[in-house]
């Protein structure tokens, strides 16, 4: 009886073990290294000591063994050891007795080091050269550290010592000097996903190449990690290896589940963009991976927008590519930070899915544009029951102000569409806008400066700049925007290009815009929302003190009002 890896009657090997490599054609992804190696052993350039670093499972072990079968191999110090001869074969089965593995994490003490460089000073017994390899060399104490640096200076002629590290910063520059340094690469996910196909084929294993690059992709730079996670997958499926049954083990988020939550959010999609939270929640994801697969996703974006011929392929190119279009480069960008930070913040969240449904409404929230779109103007419909109920006026002191501060916002010149900020959820903003769109600016009307900039899809920079702005004249198809001396740098020639296209983008190709530096403009869309907000904030303020129950409670218990604490109705701090 047989079962997948040989016979039933004698344990089965771990991919990662039965399928290590034997030589240095067989080593992938580190062919800097071996071809350094290569070229030292051939033309007889060795040296005393070999530092390996590197992430775990990328070869550090392997590469040393390797080595000493070169150093060792019964054909002469060659850089491709026969593999046949009985040091070769004795090293591969971990019996050559001139072959020393220490583990410095276990074996960290001066002591331990000392026994090591007493027994260095003896000849090899059946090889050519005593080959000592210390793996993880970091955990050793430094007064290990110490005893050996004479001998790793000027060891015996017999001697070779390979040392192995994830963590060279811990190494004592002493030690780092004395040695011959090469650094390990993590494997790219393309060449793992190659790798486990041509083991799998080997093996005699179905695999779906989707589950491959998931597995690739969860490997993180680790080939023995790969392996490893093959194996789980092959007993997980039964003996196959298929992207659904992958997804499951390692509880990774569909790309499809990535795609549509991005068109929720180029959608300005709220209800759909929590619809797909809450799938996510019922198959059993993780949140944390799932951000970690969105900020993936939004990688590959940002190359497809800036540097397309760097962009990974992908069996979703379609779908990345309408992606893309429907997303500009500073919305990804701006998507991408939000993912990191909401993942570093989950484990503070009440629960992981109510910190991945704030992470997605920040984004929501915070997406060029969504001040504007119509699904943001739906929470305004929350006042609808007021005027169902006939309290007096002094009920509710805190929705005077906000009547009140329509009259002044009304004083104020051009100031109809001026409440562009996410935070300003009042009704008044929502029929300005709807008004704007009836009445676009052309090159016949005299434009209004903060309807333009409520319209126009900016974000970042450059939506700052077109808040700094004020309108000085216009003619025809050319206009004048004036900055003050204290944001003069915002005139970043990328800014202005950027401020410039999108209003060129709506308002006709041939429309030229002049940018001045003068006195401090006094009606900038930034300015008239200040002085709007805070004229509310001194109404509401006054209609609390103003309040007879609120006046009574001061009178009773000598209290006082905290003017810092009043927040005009609709408005969060």
């Amino acid at each position: 009886m047989t079962d997948l890896f040989g016979d039933s009657a004698s344990p089965a090997l771990a991919l990662a073990r039965k399928w290590r490599p034997r030589a240095f054609a067989d080593l992938k992804g580190q062919e800097h290294v071996v071809q350094a190696l290569s070229n030292a052993l051939t033309q007889g350039r060795l040296h005393h000591a070999y530092l390996l670093t590197g992430t775990r499972g990328v070869g550090k072990t392997t590469l040393a063994r390797i080595l000493a079968k070169c150093l060792n191999c019964e054909t002469g110090v060659t850089a491709t050891p026969c593999g046949t001869c009985s040091a070769c074969t004795q090293i591969d089965a971990g019996r050559f007795v001139d072959l020393l593995e220490l583990d410095a994490a276990s074996n960290t003490g001066v002591d331990n080091m000392r026994e090591v460089l007493d027994n260095a000073q003896y000849a090899p017994t059946v090889g050519r050269y005593k080959v000592y390899i210390i793996d993880e060399v970091h955990m050793l104490s430094k007064p290990a550290f110490n005893s050996m640096l004479k001998t790793l200076e000027e060891p015996p002629a017999h001697v070779k010592f390979i040392l192995a590290t994830t963590d060279p910063q811990k190494i004592p520059v002493t030690v780092l000097s004395r040695c011959l340094q090469f650094n390990l690469k993590p494997m790219p996910p393309a060449l793992v996903a190659q790798h486990l196909g041509d083991v799998l084929a080997q093996e005699r294993v179905e695999a779906e190449p989707a589950a491959l690059n998931l597995l690739a992709r969860a490997a993180a730079g680790s080939m023995r990690d790969a392996l490893s996670l093959t194996d789980q997958a092959i007993a997980y499926g039964g003996g196959k290896v298929e992207a659904a049954a992958v997804e499951a083990m390692l509880g990774a988020v569909r790309r499809d589940y990535l795609f549509d939550l991005l068109d929720a959010l180029a959608a300005q999609d709220g209800d759909a963009l929590l619809t797909q939270a809450r799938q996510l929640a019922e198959g059993g994801i993780a949140f944390d991976a799932a951000l970690q697969d969105m900020g993936n996703l939004l990688t590959q974006l940002a190359l497809i927008l800036h540097a397309p011929g760097a962009a990974e392929s992908s069996p979703d190119a379609e779908r990345m590519q309408a992606a893309a279009a429907r997303l500009d480069a500073e919305t990804v960008q701006l998507f991408y930070q939000i993912a990191l930070n909401g993942r570093r913040d989950l484990p503070y969240a009440p629960d992981e899915y109510s910190g991945f449904c704030m992470t997605l409404l920040r984004m929501l929230a915070f997406a060029p544009g969504s001040a504007n779109s119509t699904p943001r103007a739906v929470p305004a419909a929350r006042p609808t029951p007021a005027p169902a109920e006939p309290a007096p006026r002094a009920a509710a002191p805190v929705i005077a102000p906000s009547e009140r501060s329509v009259a002044v916002a009304a004083a104020e010149p051009r100031a109809e569409a001026v409440d562009t900020e996410p935070v300003a959820t009042a009704a008044p903003p929502v029929p300005a806008a709807a008004s704007l769109h009836a009445r676009e600016p052309s090159s016949h009307a005299a434009w209004d400066w903060l309807a333009v900039v409520a319209e126009l899809r900016l974000g970042g920079m450059a939506k700052m700049l077109a808040d700094h702005c004020e309108l000085v004249s216009q003619a025809d198809d050319a206009i004048t925007l004036r900055v003050g001396e204290a944001h003069k740098h915002l005139l970043d020639r990328a800014y202005q290009d950027k401020l410039v296209s999108t209003l060129r983008d709506r308002y006709g190709a041939t429309l030229q815009v002049t940018f001045e530096i003068g006195a401090a403009a006094e009606q900038t869309p930034q300015q008239v929302r200040t002085r709007i907000k805070e004229a509310r904030q001194r109404d509401a303020v006054a209609a609390i003190e103003s309040d007879p129950f609120v006046r009574e409670l001061v009178d009773q218990f000598g209290g006082q009002i905290d003017a810092s604490t009043i927040q005009p109705l609709g408005e969060h701090p």
